[in-house]
């Protein structure tokens, strides 16, 4: 993930001046390029080898000792599944759980979430043209996309209870003409997830391979196309719609299965041992393409500001429009294609298991949030407050800076791609030996550990570009 002294490719923001290419600067995706440029842009990624002082050889060492020790040791330790899914957790008192799902709460939280798209409209239609100085696209790219990871991690799918058109619909359907339509139509099962992933891409198109993301005009048409869209849908469908269909509610919801926070099967608030949460994951269509867009996307924000890939788009006969969406299909097909060709491995392995694709996509949910927080922490603490200064009506918001050093940013990037990757192989070695044999179970992982390899050296490779 370089950050070179060159226009960024991806998400034009333009939020402040880089604090300088050397040692001392912060870089990352909240790091900015020099006022100089005409194209000055919010740089990606949160550093690289120019400066961030870690050792390719004991980051690589240290994250594949991580992997083949917590293998051995849960095939030593681990002989039977420990995971309960949704039949886990220690219920919250009941006061709490009362607050919680009062209506007032709701409403609340439904009225906060509406304020706050109409608020990012306003800043839209009558704000400058200038991200240094319109707060709308921070919010949508920093305190939304960014925000969300730590906000569900903490309290569970809090989108689902903040989103905008849910509430809009919610008022849509009270008007007399709503009322008197006919039943809504039922949402085909194999449908599943599969809105939600395409979702997802349409999103990271418009950050990382759109011409101009962060412009006015360009938000306005890409959240009409969107509201439009859902609110149509929803129409037809009912409000389950937005569960599988909203980019954003499936982003909140997979992150949220991490969460201490839950709910259990007998709709009990709970508080939970994450991996149970996590292994509740409900198994169904679209749900690996949707993780592996959260994973290619991101590895494709990283490459994004390679100086041979900007090389690249500055030469391409194509443009850098179509040659960038092409780079960001390729990313999120190269992950998809890793992951199926595990999926027959294992299969090849262990013979036939019940969701061959599906069984351990679970599994990949903890590595695209590793990424998520290497890629984006320095965006979201420089960056964040920022937005919030400037949605406040402060005209000369700071500069962003650095919220560690060189060496803590290096050593957060890999501790976080690592971390997740040893999660990723816990959670696939309990649905493991779940399904297989014990004569089965641990060779039916090596070719999860495989995968689990490659795309670690795919994720620390990005960092150390």
């Amino acid at each position: 993930m370089v950050t070179p002294v060159a226009p960024s490719l991806g998400l034009g923001l333009g939020l402040g001046p880089r604090l300088g290419p050397g040692p001392g600067a912060g870089g990352g995706r909240g790091a900015v390029l020099r006022p100089a440029d005409p194209l000055t842009t919010l740089a990606h990624g949160i550093g690289s080898q120019h400066d961030l002082p870690i050792s390719p050889f004991y980051a690589f060492a240290g994250a594949f000792a991580a992997l083949f020790v917590s293998f051995l040791a849960l095939g030593l330790l681990w002989s039977s599944s420990r995971f309960r899914g949704d039949r886990s957790g220690l219920a919250l008192p009941a006061a709490l759980e009362r607050i919680a799902d009062a209506p007032a709460t709701r409403t609340a939280l439904r009225g906060l979430g509406l304020a706050a798209a109409l608020a990012v409209l306003l800043s839209l239609l009558l704000g400058p043209d200038d991200p240094a100085r319109n707060p709308a696209p921070g919010a949508v790219y920093v305190l939304l996309w960014v925000g969300l990871v730590p906000a569900s991690l903490l309290l569970g799918p809090v989108w689902r209870l903040l989103n905008p058109l849910r509430t809009l619909h919610r008022l849509c359907h009270r008007l007399p003409r709503a009322r008197r339509r006919h039943a809504h139509a039922p949402l085909p099962a194999r449908l599943g997830q599969w809105p939600a992933a395409a979702g997802l891409f349409g999103f990271t198109w418009l950050e990382l391979a759109a011409p101009d993301p962060a412009s006015t005009t360009t938000l306005l048409i890409a959240l009409a196309l969107y509201t439009a869209a859902h609110l149509a849908l929803a129409a037809r469908f009912g409000e389950r719609w937005f569960a599988d269909a909203d980019a954003f509610e499936a982003y909140s919801a997979l992150l949220a299965r991490l969460s201490p926070l839950g709910r259990r099967s007998d709709g009990r608030l709970v508080l939970r041992n994450p991996f149970h949460g996590l292994d509740a994951t409900p198994e169904r269509p679209g749900l690996v393409a949707t993780v592996c867009v959260l994973l290619g996307s991101t590895a494709y924000d990283g490459y994004s500001d390679d100086p041979s890939w900007i090389n690249t788009l500055q030469a391409s006969p194509l443009g850098r429009t179509p040659t960038a969406t092409l780079g960001l299909l390729a990313s999120i097909a190269l992950v998809a294609t890793l992951y199926c060709l595990c999926a027959v491995a294992t299969r090849l392995v262990c013979g036939p298991h019940p969701g061959p694709l599906t069984a351990f996509a679970h599994s990949l949910v903890p590595i695209a949030l590793g990424y998520l927080v290497a890629h984006y922490f320095s965006l979201l603490v420089t960056e964040g407050p920022r937005t919030v200064i400037m949605a406040a009506g402060t005209d000369n918001a700071p500069e962003p800076l650095p919220p560690l050093g060189p060496g803590g940013l290096a050593a957060l990037q890999v501790i976080a791609v690592v971390t997740g990757h040893v999660l990723g192989v816990i959670a696939a070695h309990d649905r493991s030996v779940r399904l297989f044999p014990p004569a089965r179970a641990v060779a039916g992982q090596l070719p999860l550990l495989a995968l689990m390899i490659t795309y670690t050296i795919g994720g620390i490779g990005l960092l150390l570009n």
